[in-house]
């Protein structure tokens, strides 16, 4: 049984670290985990069970709250944007990082790298990972590194753009990094790994490199993808790498973001293969599973809807700065932010917003979402006539119209979910936060497209839910300022 140490995950809203901390807490360990927006939090099965600390690496003076008593540290922070500003940035907090972790005393850091041959013309997002992983071993408090190339696992970035390029291109004009060699490793595995190596001492000081028991091209892994769903794929070879170009393709064709994939593509140039085998003499008991494995147990979780960490995770959102309109494309999911600044309190804000649909109607268009509701009702959706059960009250579970309600927190927040016949899965969710005796008004759309149609779907909309919410956004203003009155 492990000891009840006192373990601190960083990135714990990310890919891996939200997959960690449940584990952790499965082994017996006590849980920290330090996050500049706790909200970002919510929805995690495991939030109750866990200490929350907030802060930022980048403002040292928030960190020594965090690593106070803790044993063991896993650096899993770093920046998705790239560029030599991202990467300067990273190298800070890193800085800013071990020295904390030196003068808190800590026993100990596992960071999880990346897994390229450092002497390759690396990026410098992909520089920067190596430098880091220096930072922090050449500080004073003993570090386990782990170098991972390719992780594969429900939500994955290398997952969902395997999955979606094998899914919507039955003919790919292909780039060389296409074909260079990679290990790709299951997120079970690196899980297996992370905890593994808090009993075991021998791991300390150690530089690990972990991956799948195969090599394989990204040619390879998305004919594999396709077999498993029984689909004929057609790849034509070039010799160009065009990372850039790679990665606006891809961005253009699948849900992922291109500064999402563009490290990855960077990364691809080079082999990602595992050079030196000390993984398997310090965890001789792990064995890695294969890329067929990985993908199968990974559709498996899609299929029941039980992705653990991926687009859900961008549900609630930060705030950050007040920007009127923002669109990003997180883990599959197409997020659309509109904010607005009130010189109101959060109740009359929510008052606003949480009395909208029914015979009230929709403040703006509402032409439009009535031929949107006949639409839905002419191919056998539910339409706008449901309405709602009062106009003003709402409880989570009711019916609005042709949305389902999600979530309510009073005064605070209200998400809706889609009932009407869609290529995917959508919400539109308000909030309204307090900001220094203001309220930041929040509307945000989100849309997990399904297959190719939802995709087009989604592009051929873009234009008409821009105007539509844009108004609407305005107009909820506009009530909120009169309810005041």
């Amino acid at each position: 049984m492990p000891s009840p140490k006192l373990i601190l995950v960083t990135g714990a809203t990310g890919y891996v670290g939200g997959r960690l901390v449940p584990r952790l807490l499965e082994a017996g360990y006590r849980v920290r985990v330090l996050v500049r927006d706790p909200a970002r939090l919510q929805g995690r099965s495991w939030l109750k069970r866990v200490e929350v600390v907030s802060g930022d690496a980048l403002l040292p003076k928030t960190l020594a709250t965090a690593l106070k008593d803790v044993s063991i540290a896993y650096y899993l922070i770093h920046g998705k944007q790239g560029g030599k500003i991202s990467a300067e940035r990273d190298l800070q907090v890193a800085r800013n990082f071990a020295d904390a972790a030196n003068e808190a005393g800590i026993e100990r850091m596992i960071y999880l790298g990346e897994l390229v041959d450092p002497t390759s013309d690396l990026s410098p997002y992909l520089r920067a990972r190596h430098e880091t992983g220096y930072i922090l071993r050449y500080s004073s408090v003993p570090v386990t590194e782990f170098r991972a190339g390719m992780i594969v696992g429900s939500g994955s970035a290398l997952f969902e753009m395997i999955r979606y390029l094998a899914e919507r291109e039955p003919l790919l004009i292909c780039p060389a990094w296409f074909f260079s060699q990679a290990q790709p490793i299951a997120i079970r595995d690196v899980m297996f790994y992370l905890i593994d190596a808090i009993e075991t001492p021998e791991s300390i000081g150690r530089l690990i490199e972990i991956g799948g028991p195969t090599r394989l091209t990204y040619a390879d892994m998305l004919r594999g993808y396709a077999n498993e769903r029984d689909l004929k794929r057609v790849l034509i070879r070039t010799p160009f790498n065009t990372p850039r170009l790679s990665a606006y393709w891809v961005h253009m064709v699948t849900p992922i973001h291109w500064r999402v994939v563009l490290p990855l593509i960077e990364g691809l140039r080079a082999s990602l293969i595992v050079r030196d085998e000390a993984a398997n003499k310090l965890f001789p008991h792990i064995k890695p599973i294969d890329f067929q494995t990985a993908v199968r147990l990974a559709l498996g979780r899609i299929q029941r809807d039980n992705v653990e960490t991926s687009w859900a995770d961008a549900l609630v959102t930060v705030a950050g700065d007040i920007k009127p309109y923002t669109f990003t494309v997180e883990e599959g999911m197409y997020i659309e932010t509109r904010q607005i600044l009130l010189d109101l309190t959060p109740e009359t804000v929510y008052r606003s917003y949480s009395g909208i649909g029914g015979t009230r109607g929709w403040l703006y268009m509402d032409g439009l979402w009535a031929m949107r509701g006949w639409m839905d009702k002419a191919v056998g959706g539910v339409g706008l006539r449901r309405g709602r059960r009062h106009p003003d009250e709402i409880r989570v579970g009711e019916s609005l119209d042709f949305w389902r309600v999600e979530e309510v927190e009073p005064n605070q927040l209200l998400r809706l979910r889609a009932e009407m016949k869609l290529p995917g899965k959508a919400w539109l969710e308000f909030k309204s936060d307090p900001q220094d005796g203001k309220t930041l008004f929040t509307v945000t759309a989100y849309f997990a497209p399904r297959g190719l149609f939802g995709f087009l779907y989604w592009y051929a909309m873009w234009l008409p839910h821009r105007f539509i919410f844009d108004g609407l956004t305005r107009r909820l203003a506009s009530r909120a300022r009169l309810l005041a009155h």
